[in-house]
C-alpha cells in the first residue's frame, strides 16, 4: 500500500485515476460521442413523427373514402366523442402499442398532426394525387368535359367538372376531376374557371372533343352560352345535351300529358312523405310487406334466395327457420 502507483490508482471506483481512465475509454468509444447521441435521438424522433403522421393520413383516407365527417362538436379532452377523426386514431392505437405511444396525448404539443389545418392539408394532398393520376391516365388523348352546378350545404355555388376519355385499353371512363366555387353562373365565368383548372393540369382546350351540360340558356346558348364559347376555341368540342336531363324532361312532360300517370306519381309522393315522416308508420308498412312475402312464399308464388340489393327478412314458416330476401 506504500507503493505510490497503487495509492494513485486508489481502491474507490470514483478515484481520480479511475475517473480519468473511464473518460479516456469513453473518448475512444466513437458511438458515445455527443454528436452520435444527438443523431440517434433525432432519428428516433423522426421515426415517431413518421408513424404519427402515417396514422393521421390513413385515418383521413379511410374517412374520405367512406364519405364520413371529420370534425366533432366538442374535441376537448373531456369530451366523450371528439369527432370521427380523433376517435378513429384512438381506435387504431388500441391495436398497436407503438402507435399508442406516439399519438394524441403522447405526442409533443407541436407535432400532434390532428389539427383542422393538418386534416385539410392531408385531404388536399390526397385529392391532388387522385387528379394527377387521372391526368397521367389521360396523357395526350382527346377528352370530353361534363359540367354541372349545385348548391352545397353552406349555400355556395359549386361547379363539378367530370372528364370523359378513352383509356389505353380502349375503355370509356368518366372520372370526377374537380369541384370549383363560382361567384356566378354566367357563361364567361364558368369558362374561365374551367380553363383555369384544365390549364393547371396541362390539359389543352384543343383536345376537347365533347361538351355535356344541362339545357339552361347559360350552358347551351347558341350566341353566348358556355358551349359556344368553347366552340370558338375548339371547333371539334361538340355539345351534347345531358342525357339524364333529357330523360327527366321527357318523363316530366309525359307524366303531365297522361292523366293517370300524373295522378299516380302525385299520390305516390304524398304516400312516401306520410310514411317516411313517422317511424311507426314505416314499421307498420314493413310488417305488412313481410306478411305479404310470407304468404307468397307459402303459396309458392315467389322463390327464396339470395341476390344483390336485397333486404334479409327472417320468418318462421311451418316450424322451420326460413330466411327470405325481399327486393328493395
Amino acid at each position: 500500500m506504500n507503493c505510490p502507483l497503487i495509492r494513485h490508482v486508489g481502491k474507490e471506483p470514483n478515484s481520480p485515476h479511475k475517473i480519468a481512465v473511464k473518460c479516456c475509454e469513453d473518448l475512444k468509444n466513437y458511438s458515445r460521442h455527443i454528436d452520435k447521441l444527438i443523431e440517434k435521438q433525432t432519428l428516433k424522433e423522426l421515426e415517431n413523427n413518421w408513424l404519427r403522421l402515417k396514422t393521421s393520413v390513413e385515418c383521413a383516407r379511410w374517412l374520405a373514402f367512406q364519405a364520413c365527417a371529420f370534425r366533432g362538436h366538442d374535441e376537448s379532452l373531456d369530451s366523450k366523442n371528439r369527432g370521427n377523426f380523433i376517435e378513429l386514431i384512438k381506435f387504431t392505437s388500441t391495436f398497436n402499442d407503438k402507435v399508442a405511444s406516439v399519438v394524441l396525448e403522447n405526442a409533443p404539443g407541436n407535432a400532434k398532426y390532428t389539427s383542422p389545418t393538418i386534416q385539410k392539408e392531408i385531404l388536399h394532398i390526397l385529392a391532388s394525387n387522385v387528379r394527377n393520376a387521372i391526368r397521367e391516365e389521360i396523357g395526350d388523348a382527346k377528352f370530353c368535359i361534363l359540367v354541372d352546378e349545385v348548391w352545397d350545404e353552406s349555400k355556395r355555388k359549386q361547379m363539378a367538372i367530370i372528364l370523359r376519355f378513352v383509356d389505353k385499353e380502349g375503355f370509356i371512363k368518366e372520372c370526377f376531376f374537380h369541384i370549383v366555387h363560382v361567384r356566378d353562373t354566367t357563361a364567361l365565368t364558368l369558362k374561365n374557371e374551367i380553363c383555369a383548372v384544365l390549364s393547371h393540369y396541362n390539359l389543352h382546350i384543343e383536345n376537347i372533343r365533347g361538351q355535356g351540360y344541362d339545357g339552361a340558356s347559360n350552358m347551351r346558348g347558341e350566341w353566348n352560352g358556355l358551349q359556344t364559347l368553347f366552340l370558338k376555341d375548339c371547333p371539334y368540342a361538340y355539345y351534347v345535351h345531358c342525357m339524364a336531363h333529357r330523360l327527366q324532361l321527357a318523363l316530366v312532360t309525359a307524366c303531365r300529358e297522361v292523366k293517370y300517370v300524373y295522378q299516380f306519381f302525385d299520390h305516390l309522393v304524398n304516400i312516401i312523405n306520410i310514411v317516411v315522416g313517422s317511424s311507426k308508420r314505416n314499421d307498420e308498412l314493413q310488417h305488412a310487406q313481410a306478411e305479404q312475402v310470407e304468404n307468397m312464399i307459402a303459396s309458392n308464388e315467389i322463390e327464396i334466395g339470395r341476390g344483390a340489393n336485397q333486404i334479409g327478412l327472417e320468418f318462421r314458416l311451418n316450424s322451420q327457420h326460413v330466411q327470405v330476401y325481399d327486393d328493395i
